[in-house]
């Protein structure tokens, strides 16, 4: 018997009727269904109970299934809570689907069994009205306190069009004033030690530390940090709405926006997931051109945070080198993808069009210059002594703590956990190539700083051997979902030029069903769930980033820390906000 007929076996066995079904998906993650009165029981048997368990609840998120149309092998449901899970021993997931029924939608909080759900929970309730049983502060965290409704309901308006115009009066300018003053009972802070008053003091929104829109409120008793407490949701954009209006092909380019320094990243992890619902497979040459430009951005995304950490922590001169080396990536990505920052060069299929003339002088540039620019940032930075006394056991976690948060990506590595998708499962092609994982033990801020210096020297392995081995062929699938059609084919008749207007326009119909897909990129894990219900559109896509699984961390990390340690902790997480709100 296979692992995934012995795991429903023994589920089966021990909840029964809890149990209503198990769901075929386009992905072959087992999917099961649970009693929303069992699901807390059956989740918890999942962490702690099986036999190699799954220790990580990777994403948590709902689904407003009343409008949804094909449902073949699911129970009846108003709204969906899906639970994601993820075992290490089994390199394997699974997926828990919760039925929910009416407008008086509860379930059973799950934070006392992850801390991490309780972000997740949060967005739940603020985008789909899901409340969840003894949940410790269940509020807004990505819209503001005063907005009306769940954006991600199917009958809340899709765009702004369809809103009344928005009026300003003197009184919603007192309520919304008043509204945002500082209350600490709210954020469950006390107001006093045994000692004495506690000093709040609020870094952000606007604070070059945060590195962008985002409020952290700590509690300090003296210089000390009793508490942390993340406020999010400034760069929140709806970009999980928009995939609802959007065709298939064309929300590529809103993918570029939510980790805008992993570029053609975004793109990967969201067209594997399409592909893998179509059943397209992508030529090699394809595969190969696709790790090359995410290798690019993934060292491009790596000299920025070494750049800015180092500057963080007061040393100027690093920054200003290593964004000048990031513009020699910068350059071979404008070369082959005619963009930089947002390539949009991926496609459903494969890319947009060949490599140019030219490129592989463009990557032997590269190698040249960088390895041993890096070498003197050793001694620049990371051998520095100043550097080393602020991040040397600061913002320590362990891999224990580490999978309990869901982190993963750098901060995962850094504490021990030699866990990287690009080896344990392998996309893309990533078998074919030489590398190592690179893994600290302190899980500290310098452990994280190493790990990702480190992972730019094996970056710099991968695309050497994309260079030396570009597969000849196709840069894209002729199957006919694969969209656009390469532009080449277009010209011959009229019928072949309508099929590519056609796809272009109203975008390919993609079978119903779901699937999920996840890569390695520059913060951690990100994947994309995507649902369709046999349209030319999405009907629900999921969008899980690794920085909204690592910032919610940030208190744990802070406690006992000094103010001036904050900073240092914030550079090290390396999270973007768009990733984190999205």
């Amino acid at each position: 018997m296979t692992n995934d007929t012995i795991l429903r076996q023994d589920l089966t066995w021990r909840f029964g009727d809890a149990i209503a079904a198990w769901q075929p998906v386009s992905d072959d993650v087992p999917t099961l269904w649970v009693t929303k009165e069992r699901a807390a029981d059956v989740l918890r048997y999942l962490k702690t109970g099986i036999e190699k368990p799954y220790r990580m609840l990777y994403d948590l998120f709902a689904i407003d299934e009343r409008m949804r149309g094909h449902r073949s092998g699911q129970p009846q449901a108003d709204f969906t809570i899906v639970y994601h899970l993820l075992s290490f021993d089994r390199n394997a997931d699974i997926r828990v689907k919760v039925p929910l029924h009416g407008e008086s939608l509860s379930v059973k909080s799950v934070t006392d069994i992850w801390p991490a759900a309780n972000w997740y929970e949060r967005e739940a309730w603020d985008m789909f009205g899901v409340h969840f049983d003894g949940h410790p502060g269940l509020r807004r965290i990505l819209m503001p306190p005063w907005w009306q409704g769940h954006p991600l309901r199917k009958d809340h308006p899709n765009r702004a069009t369809e809103m009344p115009p928005f009026v300003l009066t003197n009184e919603k300018v007192d309520q919304r004033l008043s509204q945002l003053q500082f209350n600490p009972d709210e954020w469950g802070l006390s107001r006093h030690s045994e000692d004495g008053d506690f000093l709040f003091v609020n870094i952000g929104p606007h604070h070059t530390g945060t590195h962008g829109l985002f409020r952290i409120v700590c509690q300090l008793d003296g210089e000390t940090i009793q508490n942390a407490v993340p406020d999010i949701g400034y760069h929140h954009r709806g970009a999980e709405k928009m995939a609802e209006r959007q065709t298939w092909h064309t929300f590529i380019p809103y993918t570029d926006r939510v980790d805008y320094l992993g570029g053609v990243m975004n793109n990967l992890a969201y067209v594997l997931a399409v592909e893998k619902l179509a059943g397209i497979v992508v030529p090699p040459r394809a595969q190969c051109i696709r790790v090359m430009l995410s290798e690019l951005f993934r060292i491009a995304s790596h000299l920025v945070f070494y750049g800015t950490f180092a500057q963080d922590l007061g040393a100027m001169s690093p920054v200003f080198y290593m964004f000048t080396d990031r513009e020699h990536v910068l350059e071979i990505i404008e070369a082959v993808c005619g963009a930089r920052m947002h390539p949009n060069w991926f496609r459903i299929g494969g890319i947009a069009d060949d490599l140019p003339r030219g490129w592989d002088r463009l990557i032997d540039g590269l190698l040249q210059w960088l390895p041993g620019r890096l070498k003197e940032y050793d001694t620049l930075v990371l051998n520095n002594p100043i550097f080393k006394r602020r991040t040397r056991g600061i913002g320590a976690f362990t891999q224990e703590e580490a999978v309990e948060w869901g982190i993963t990506g750098p901060g995962l590595r850094a504490c021990g956990c030699a866990w990287d998708l690009r080896k344990k499962r392998p996309y893309s092609g990533y078998q074919q190539y030489d590398f190592e994982i690179p893994v600290a033990s302190s899980g500290d801020c310098y452990d994280r700083a190493v790990v990702r210096v480190e992972e730019i020297r094996q970056s710099l392995r991968i695309v050497d051997q994309c260079r030396n081995n570009m597969p000849a062929g196709d840069y894209k699938s002729d199957h006919p979902l694969a969209s656009p059609p390469r532009k080449e084919k277009t010209m011959h008749d009229i019928e072949t030029l309508i099929a590519h207007f056609l796809s272009v326009t109203w975008g390919p119909v993609m079978p119903a069903g779901e699937a999920h897909a996840s890569i390695e990129a520059t913060k951690g894990i990100n994947g994309y769930q995507v649902i369709s219900d046999g349209g030319t559109v999405s009907y629900r896509t999921r969008i899980r980033t690794p920085s909204f699984a690592h910032l919610q961390m940030l208190p744990l990390l802070c406690k006992g820390a000094v103010l001036s340690d904050l900073i240092a902790i914030l550079g090290a997480v390396d999270f973007v906000l768009a990733d984190v709100d999205r």
